[in-house]
């Protein structure tokens, strides 16, 4: 399973195409339990001056840690963070090409670990976040359209 792209949706801040605020992110899973992607963090998103906003930075480690558990395509794991514990390593800079790993961890029947980092292009570790998730409970996703959410792969 090398380089599985992983579906979008229409407004998911982290991966819906249309949201005119949101960060688009298009995730790749490069073999199984493992996802990744890179993501240039604009001006809008700052904290102090240079540095990407911690909030956003947490927001992209809680989606890919997530997404790691995603598998296959066709019968997705759809899971949702109980607990995530971020740690801030160095400032994650705007304007530089990010990249974005997600890691699966331990599996059980309604709940998994995650594990995802954030990663400077000369290959230091900016941020990470190890986290505890849960299966969305089947009664939500029985009354989910995933076709009206616009879930689905898109040509890049």
């Amino acid at each position: 399973m090398a380089n599985n792209k992983q579906p979008n949706s229409k407004m998911c801040f982290v991966c819906g195409l249309e949201n005119p605020q949101g960060l688009k992110l298009h995730i790749y899973q490069i073999k199984s339990g493992v996802i990744e992607t890179t993501y240039t963090a604009p001006d809008h998103f700052q904290g102090y001056p240079g540095v990407l906003h911690g909030g956003i930075v947490a927001t992209i480690l809680d989606e890919i840690s997530g997404r790691a558990h995603m598998g296959d395509p066709s019968k997705p794991r759809f899971m949702y963070t109980g607990k995530m514990e971020v740690k801030y390593r160095k400032n994650v800079p705007i304007g530089v090409p990010l990249k974005i790993i997600g890691r699966a961890g331990k599996v059980r029947k309604r709940t998994a670990e995650g594990w995802a980092g954030v990663y400077h292009p000369d290959g230091t570790l900016l941020a990470e976040a190890t986290t505890l998730l849960f299966n969305v409970p089947d009664e939500m996703l029985a009354s989910t359209n995933l076709d009206a959410l616009g879930w689905k792969v898109y040509p890049d």
